[in-house]
């Protein structure tokens, strides 16, 4: 049967198209200006005025400059460390906490509910959290600084509660007339079917420890141990490219550093950006589990 459509759909479906469209271009032409300067030869890109939709004389010495700074290098080592260390700690005890909470007979399971939640609401602000981190705890510049305080979200702890209460009990009771415990229960039964949820947490915690800097302000005092988006920031902020264009002329390095900083933003966003095709056919039923029940 065909259904056919009003004037006016018509005329909304176009008007709702070209909306998309337009906010695309808005939301892409900044980054794809990042990318044609990254590209420009540094003398050229002085002087260039406006949309720019291709490179202004085409070099890669920025890229050359970027990927012979041992910063650089140091930094994505530090990072790679952090997001696959912390992004496997962070799923795995936030899925321990999430199926604890589904436990009907576990005693605390409310209090312990209310506990995570109030987290939430309530912190106890950036001095106190320095001192049990590089204090107590004795993590100074220590890569753990950056990896266990935020071992657990209480936001994704709930997303992933509301996916494993959904799973049947019955897969359970079989598996425990079989003999299973707990433990067989939770990683031969639930995560396996829990694989759309799983890719949504190792995607937000995986883009968390990507782009975290300032925890690594905090607590990191070696320079060797910087992760990418602080020396990133070091780059753009505070216009660090003296290493980067030492080779170079005195003449040619404010040239060079202004085409250098547009690289380091490539060489720092790419990596995490060709993650998501492989994350975004289970991102979008990961976030409806925890929309349609809490």
């Amino acid at each position: 049967m065909v259904i056919k459509r009003s004037i006016g759909e018509k005329v909304f479906s176009v008007c709702n198209i070209l909306f998309m469209i337009l906010m695309m271009v808005v939301t892409l032409y900044p980054f794809w200006y990042v990318v044609t300067c990254s590209f420009s030869d540094s003398a050229q890109l002085i002087g260039a005025r406006g949309m720019m939709m291709l490179p202004k004389g085409f070099s890669l010495a920025s890229y050359q400059a970027v990927l012979q700074n041992p910063n650089i290098l140091t930094g994505y080592r530090t990072t790679l460390i952090v997001v696959v260390i912390g992004t496997t700690l962070n799923v795995l005890m936030t899925a321990i906490c999430a199926f604890l909470l589904t436990r009907k007979k576990f005693a605390l399971r409310g209090v312990m509910t209310y506990m995570a939640l109030f987290t939430m609401y309530f912190g106890g602000g950036m001095i106190p959290t320095y001192l049990v981190v590089y204090k107590w705890l004795n993590l100074g510049d220590s890569l753990w600084a950056l990896i266990l305080p935020g071992a657990i979200s209480t936001y994704n702890m709930i997303i992933m509660r509301t996916n494993f209460a959904e799973i049947p009990e019955s897969l359970e009771e079989s598996a425990k007339i079989d003999g299973a415990n707990d433990i067989l229960i939770l990683f031969r039964i639930i995560l396996p079917l829990s694989l759309p949820i799983i890719a949504v947490m190792v995607l937000f915690y995986g883009v968390a420890h990507w782009n975290a800097w300032f925890n690594a302000l905090l607590y990191i005092r070696t320079r060797a141990k910087y992760p990418l988006q602080l020396v990133l920031r070091e780059i753009l902020l505070m216009n660090d490219t003296n290493q980067m264009t030492a080779g170079a002329a005195a003449s040619d390095r404010f040239f060079l550093g202004e085409s250098i900083r547009y690289a380091t933003i490539i060489v720092a966003t790419v990596p995490i950006l060709l993650v998501y095709p492989f994350i975004q056919k289970y991102f979008v039923t990961g976030i409806m589990i925890g929309a349609v029940k809490g």
